[in-house]
Formats: C-alpha cells, structure tokens, sequence
C-alpha cells in the first residue's frame, strides 16, 4: 500500500532532471496547441526533457515555429487513437499510436510522466495494462480538482470505476492523499468519503462497509461528507464511486456554467448594474480564473506506478503547459522520498 505521508521537501532533487512524454495528437485543438504548451512548459522547466509523441514529419514541421530547445525532441508514432474506437482493441492494434507510444515510453523509464488529451478510455486502459497499477492497488481512479474558496479539493473517483467494492474506496483514500500532498503540498490531507449522510450508518452497503477501513487506516479522515460541503473546504480529498463521481463532476460544470452566465446577465439589465459591474470586474476575473479548468492542466490517473495526466480534449496551450506541470510536481516530490 502507498503511504500516506511524505515529505514534499524536494530540496537537492529539485533541478535533478527527467523526462515526461506529451501526447501531441489528442487535443481538439490540434497538435499545434499541445506543441505550443510543451514548449512553454520545457522553457520553465529547463532540466525536464519534453517528449513530443506524434508524427515525426508534422512535428518537426510544428517545432520550427519556436525558438531551438535543447530539452525538447520527438517520438516518433505516426497512429491516432480516435475517441469513437473501442479502448481495448485500440490499445491491443494501435501499437504505434501517439497513446500507446507514449505509455510504453514511461513503462521503460524513457519517461517519468506522461499527458494525453486523447481518448480517456483508450488513456485509462492503456495506462493499466501497459504500465501498471502500484503495488496493492486494485484499481487506479481518476481525480479532478474541485475549486473550493481556499484552494481545491481532489474528486475521486470522477469515472474510471463505475462500481466500486468497499475496498477500492479506501485505496482512494490512500492515493488521493498522496496526490494532494505531492502535487498540492498539504501536509495531512483530510479525507471524507461522500454519502448521503453525517452519521457513520448513512449510505449504501460499499459506503457502510468503506467507512470502517477508512477509519482503520492511517489517514486524515474526517467521516462522512453531504455533497454541499465537497466545495466548502470541509475535506481535500472527497471519496467515491466512478458513478457518483462524475455526476458530481458534471452537475458542478453545468452549474458554475449557468451560474455565471445568469450574473452576466443581470449584472448587464441595467445603467446601474452595468456601472456595478465595471467595479466589480476584476473580482469577476479572479473568480473565473480560479473556475477555469485550464489553470489545473487535467485530471491525474492514479494507483499507477507513475503518473498520468488526462488533460481536457480543449486544451489550449495553458491548458497543456498546467497539465505538464502536475507531472513535473508529481516526480520531483517522488524523487525526494528516494
């Protein structure tokens, strides 16, 4: 099992360097955007190798765009795994798809870390059979950060696991503990399992019978959680099924959508609100910004033996430079417990 706790002192290991791929063919954007995010990210970070997986042609073609990068080269794959094609046989004939690639470079140590906006099926299964779970995972989960009024809180699972037995719920716990104290740098995670309920005899029988191993374990954990107080800075770490999760996810999304989009409209009915709004613009603008998914990156696969990042299929360059980011966190905290 993972521990729970490690230091998130890097000291000397800080500026060791490493490797992350980057998925160059997934975006909705096109390879261009990814290309562009992975050169702002090599140019901040200039002891991490970028790999851009993809097309060696149309990716050197990309690169003359920029200034030369001495941490910047290209794996070659000239296949694409398209969002309609069924995970399992993609990643089983694609061999040479920019995913697949990709994965098995991190699965040789060519790479430490890895960001895809590609298929997330495709992603979630090539990353479990081709790289790997952590010793004593029995099944990795996929997070999301949450914004919450002080910081953020990590949705997992948010829909790599349907079904969930009691024990996978626990794992979640331990993995999501780690991720927020290696990627966000919070000490001792608190951790809540999302119920229907305070009281510890609430919920479903996996959420009745995960309560106790979460209690049993060496994490932070604060007891059950109500869905209003995911958002409320109440845990850093909101436990659940795939199920409940992505329906938390996607309620979330729908309704910081309509809800700005209703104070932009009222705010605009009136000279008098149309003045308020003026003075009120900047702190609309950090409010959106701390809403916008592209100043997280994407969304960490974990209970893997190294880490991958599903980044959003619209990523942008911001997008894709914040999801490489969470990698290059991820490794340089990883390197500082060896």
């Amino acid at each position: 099992m993972i521990k729970s706790t490690i230091s998130n002192d890097t000291g000397h290991n800080r500026h060791k360097s490493f490797d992350i791929a980057v998925d160059t063919m997934g975006g909705d954007l096109g390879p261009s955007a990814v290309v562009e995010g992975a050169f702002r990210a090599a140019a901040k970070y200039p002891h991490v190798h970028m790999k851009l997986v993809g097309p060696q042609d149309m990716l050197q073609y990309e690169i003359k765009k920029y200034p030369q990068l001495s941490n910047i080269s290209i794996l070659h794959a000239p296949d694409v795994i398209m969002p309609n094609e069924t995970p399992t046989i993609a990643i089983r004939e694609k061999k040479t798809s920019s995913i697949v690639v990709g994965l098995r470079a991190v699965k040789l140590g060519e790479a430490q870390g890895f960001v895809s906006a590609g298929s997330t099926g495709a992603l979630l299964t090539g990353a479990t059979v081709i790289i790997g779970r952590e010793k004593g995972i029995e099944r990795p989960a996929l997070g999301t950060l949450l914004p919450t009024a002080t910081g953020f809180t990590l949705l997992l699972d948010c829909g790599a696991n349907m079904d969930c037995k009691p024990s996978y719920l626990a794992q979640f716990g331990q993995i999501g503990a780690e991720y927020m104290q290696r990627v966000m740098g919070i000490s001792n995670p608190r951790v809540g399992l999302i119920n229907v309920g305070a009281e510890d005899e609430k919920g479903n029988e996996a959420a009745k019978e995960a309560f106790p191993l979460l209690a049993a374990s060496n994490l932070n954990f604060i007891g059950n959680i109500e869905g209003r107080e995911i958002l409320a800075d109440a845990v850093d770490v909101a436990v659940c099924d795939g199920f409940t999760g992505n329906v938390v996810l996607k309620f979330a999304e729908g309704f910081v959508k309509t809800l700005l989009g209703m104070i932009k409209t009222e705010l605009l009915a009136t000279t008098r609100t149309k003045l308020g709004a003026m003075l009120a613009k900047p702190a609309f603008a950090k409010i959106k910004t701390r809403m916008d998914y592209r100043e997280i990156g994407g969304a960490p696969f974990l209970g893997l033996k190294s880490l991958v990042i599903k980044a959003h299929g619209s990523s942008d360059a911001l997008a894709i430079q914040n999801a490489i980011r969470q990698c290059v966190t991820f490794v340089e905290n990883t390197k500082s417990e060896d």
